[in-house]
């Protein structure tokens, strides 16, 4: 009761600005303690150390090295053989399918990878299924861990659900350390239409004592070639075709090759049958199987062909074909002639038959196009244009005849009507124009383009065309079916034929002499008459010249009062007036007449 301080004393002090502890001199009320006087918990540590205050503090081990997951399980993987079925709905030979894969656990981070082994020729998208990842176990967001998967289980990723039937050795002694017990493994299944499918394992038979790669060595290259015709003329447009026979003497096998021709009208197609083993004689259980589809093996035939089977004058048959030998070279003679002692190689004379000439029958002309055009169309597939004569193109060129001609028809109105015939000399063709006339109810303008015109009567095996010898005045053409009447030509057919009159009958340029000699007359007529005008208006010109000459000496003379005078004199506005009167309206206007002048008058 007598102790009035119950607080601790301060233990703690600084010294230099470092803090440092110190032992308590005095307890709670103030009672003094000893300086050496040590605690129980002191004293307890005090008895464990001994050995330490003997041999000194011992020295702890070090903490053990951390090793991070993707170290301590790098390329540790657990790998488990499953499989899945996928369903086939389109397909009628397999319901289901099968599949194979390989899930593979990666240890360092949990992920999950599913791999199916490629099988050549599957028709699948194999290879990786599932990438790498760590794969989804449900919708609360858990991941798959390596303590979901055992054997003998199902599991289940994106949909699919894969049957784990086993696993590797590995895998298997890792779980166990980790305390999981192990499933049985279970058998894997197998796709059962790929089961179906595995073809047999080929059957190797022993060969015999022959040697094929002695044979091979001896008779590489060495061919026989022999010379054959095939007899084809018993089935509709058959014939005989010539075929070369090659018999590989290396491996006994036989090819047959065509033999084409220029213009034999065949494909080009060099091989008839393929470098191959023929056989001889089938066995007779192939006999009901279709040849056409045979896989021919030793099996099926009991006799191949070899080079004994070939003979000059001799025939063979091959795969249904028979080829009659007539000929060899002279390899083949000598090695039969070593070999087989055969010395008659007389090669079998092939006699051609002559093709029948099938004479060319033209069909008759349809009247389209030009009849020499049409011909050619049955002389070639591609026909050509025919030959045009070039020289008389040039000649000729824009020489043209033109004839005007009448349509002779039992109508009234058709007999008025006119038509322009052009005769081109550069190609012999005719083209005829009907002029316009007005308010003839008759629409004019091209009646016939150039085309060359056939007479009547003319045949299309010998053909006859209207010439200029054939339009003469008042004859009568044809012209599909319209005949007109020549009533006029031009100037430059008279002089045209005058210039060529060798090349065209008399008749024919006759009438056009005829046509144009009443037309001359005029002309020359006309022309004498324009010479006496001409000589006329010469004199009167020199009269008028005299007489203003006469006028401008009398300057008291008012020409315009004279000039009224005789225009009131001239009533019918002729400007001719009879000489009296002439003489007596000078008198009265005291206009001077010389004898001389009046006499020219």
């Amino acid at each position: 009761p007598q102790k009035t301080s119950f607080h601790r004393s301060q233990t703690l002090g600084y010294k230099n600005g470092f803090a440092f502890s110190r032992l308590p001199t005095v307890g709670i009320g103030r009672e003094r303690l000893y300086v050496n006087q040590l605690s129980q918990a002191e004293l307890d540590e005090l008895s464990n150390t001994r050995p330490t205050l003997t041999y000194g503090p011992a020295k702890q081990a070090p903490p053990p090295a951390f090793v991070p997951a993707h170290v301590a399980f790098d390329k540790k993987i657990l790998k488990f053989d499953a499989y899945f079925q996928e369903d086939v709905p389109l397909s009628t030979e397999e319901r289901y399918r099968i599949r194979q894969v390989g899930i593979y656990y990666y240890l360092e981070d949990d992920s999950i990878s599913v791999i199916e082994p490629v099988v050549q020729n599957s028709g699948l998208h194999q290879g990786k299924l599932i990438r790498r990842h760590r794969v989804p176990k449900n919708d609360q967001g858990d991941h798959y861990h390596w303590k979901d998967l055992n054997r003998g289980m199902n599991i289940t990723m994106y949909g699919k659900t894969y049957r784990i039937v086993d696993c590797d050795p590995f895998t298997q002694v890792f779980l166990e350390s980790q305390g999981i017990e192990l499933n049985p493994p279970e058998e894997m299944a197998f796709d059962p239409y790929t089961e179906l499918r595995q073809m047999p394992m080929r059957k190797y038979i022993t060969p015999s004592d022959f040697d094929e790669l002695k044979q091979f060595l001896t008779y590489d290259k060495q061919v026989l070639r022999f010379y054959a015709m095939w007899d084809d003329t018993g089935s509709m447009f058959g014939e005989n075709r010539p075929y070369v026979i090659h018999y590989y003497l290396a491996d006994d096998t036989v090819e047959v090759r065509e033999v084409h021709q220029q213009n034999d009208g065949r494909d080009p197609f060099p091989i008839l049958i393929k470098r191959r083993r023929l056989p001889k004689t089938l066995a007779d259980k192939t006999q009901t199987f279709p040849s056409c589809v045979l896989e021919i093996s030793d099996q099926e035939v009991l006799e191949w062909y070899t080079a004994k089977d070939f003979a000059v004058g001799k025939s063979t048959t091959l795969l249904g074909r028979t080829f009659f030998i007539y000929d060899c070279d002279e390899f083949t003679r000598n090695f039969y002639r070593d070999k087989f002692g055969i010395t008659d190689f007389q090669p079998v004379e092939i006699k051609k038959k002559t093709p029948e000439e099938v004479p060319q029958v033209i069909p008759p002309y349809n009247g389209f196009g030009f009849l020499e055009d049409s011909l050619q169309n049955c002389f070639s597939l591609f026909p050509k244009p025919p030959r045009k004569d070039v020289i008389k193109m040039l000649e000729n060129d824009h020489k043209v005849l033109r004839y005007q001609m009448a349509l002779e028809s039992p109508n009234p109105q058709d007999r008025k009507r006119r038509f322009i015939l052009s005769y081109f000399l550069s190609d012999d063709t005719i083209s005829i124009y009907e002029p316009p006339v007005r308010n003839s109810g008759i629409i004019g303008g091209k009646y016939l383009g150039k085309t060359r015109v056939a007479k009547p009567g003319s045949t299309t095996e010998n053909p006859t065309y209207y010439e200029p010898s054939d339009f003469t005045i008042g004859s009568t053409i044809e012209v599909f079916g319209h005949r007109f009447v020549i009533t006029d030509a031009d100037e430059y057919v008279l002089n045209y034929m005058e210039s060529n009159a060798e090349s065209f009958p008399a008749a024919t340029l006759q009438s056009l002499r005829d046509h144009f000699r009443p037309r001359q007359v005029v002309k020359e007529t006309a022309n004498s008459d324009v010479s006496v005008l001409h000589n006329s208006k010469q004199e009167l010109d020199e009269l008028i010249v005299q007489v203003q000459e006469e006028m401008k000496l009398h300057k008291y003379l008012n020409n315009k009062n004279i000039h009224e005078a005789f225009l009131q004199c001239d009533k019918d506005g002729s400007g001719i007036l009879d000489k009296a009167k002439f003489v007596d309206l000078c008198d009265s206007l005291s206009v001077p007449t010389g004898a001389m002048l009046l006499s020219k008058v």
